[in-house]
């Protein structure tokens, strides 16, 4: 059996938990600050799920986000990642819906990838598009700015200093609040810091994809959030007979949350956004928070993530 969460009152409303989210599942996972002055749970939620097919439309059952999402809340989650391409602008619509006006919360969106149907994503750096699309989200959430604005894709088109810079216009005009980047690498990241402070990279990084390690390394040396997208991925790992097993049974929990627990303890930077459009998972997921793998458990997993293909 995994490991479960206690039920809590179904009629509490958002604002009730939120004072008390220090408390509940997902503090477990310790705190992290972003960028001096935005402290956060360090296990959060990634709203891409929420959304149709393909990341486009809306989801089959918008009430079950709707629930997943203040769920997520009273189990303690108070990081929320989104983008304005999930859908495109679905799921930020439905974060505004379920958890307006955010009080305790720290809600991270993305700019930088054009959608043109179901499962298509096309790099768009043009500053002016991204200026757009900040001004399209800030509406779409009811904020006046944006905690944490992330630049989705770097577009090849135009200069990085053109595309970060205007970013920066937009914090120095009080609609972000702090900048990060998503899918770059050691060299972008320096670059980027050329024209503003970089509080987080998002890039894709699991137990048995481990690409991003140079990346999460140099994080880690700048105290910078990293923010790993497809982070329950564990390949043959997760298998009914894979290597997972043992340490799973020991800890009364899923291999998908061994990967979770693996990664709150790789590093103290790491800021896991698992994702899903369903209540039960989203409680599964939030409890591998208690989980505290030894450091030989944490070795024979790195160790079996890197024969099945990692670093």
């Amino acid at each position: 059996m995994p490991r479960q969460i206690a039920q809590l009152p179904s009629r509490r409303t958002v604002e009730m938990v939120t004072a008390q989210s220090q408390k509940a599942v997902a503090a477990a996972s310790g705190t992290f600050t972003l960028g001096g002055d935005l402290t956060i749970n360090r296990l959060g939620f990634g709203a891409m799920r929420l959304t149709g097919h393909g990341v486009w439309g809306p989801p089959a059952d918008r009430d079950e986000s709707i629930r997943v999402l203040r769920r997520a809340v009273e189990l303690g989650v108070n990081f929320i990642d989104t983008a304005d391409s999930y859908g495109p602008y679905v799921s930020e619509e439905i974060i505004h819906q379920a958890l307006h006006p955010y009080r305790g919360l720290l809600i991270a969106t993305k700019a930088g990838l054009l959608r043109t149907g179901p499962g298509v994503w096309i790099p768009l750096g043009n500053p002016s598009y991204l200026r757009q699309e900040c001004e399209m989200s800030l509406r779409r959430l009811g904020v006046e700015a944006i905690d944490l604005f992330q630049l989705h894709r770097i577009d090849p088109n135009f200069p990085l200093a053109d595309q970060v810079g205007e970013l920066l216009k937009l914090k120095s005009e009080g609609k972000i609040r702090h900048i990060g980047l998503s899918e770059v690498d050691v060299d972008q990241l320096a670059a980027a810091q050329q024209v503003t402070e970089i509080v987080s990279v998002q890039n894709m990084y699991n137990l048995a994809a481990r690409g991003a390690e140079p990346l999460l390394d140099a994080a880690a040396r700048q105290g910078i959030g990293f923010i790993p997208w497809f982070p329950l991925a564990s390949g043959p790992l997760a298998a009914l007979d894979g290597p997972l097993q043992q340490i799973a049974a020991a800890h009364h929990a899923t291999p998908s949350q061994l990967a979770l627990a693996w990664l709150l303890k790789r590093s103290p930077v790491m800021l896991p956004i698992p994702g899903t459009s369903r209540v039960a998972h989203l409680e599964e997921n939030v409890a591998a928070a208690e989980i505290t793998l030894t450091d030989q458990e944490f070795e024979a997993l790195a160790a079996a993530g890197a024969a099945d293909g990692g670093p």
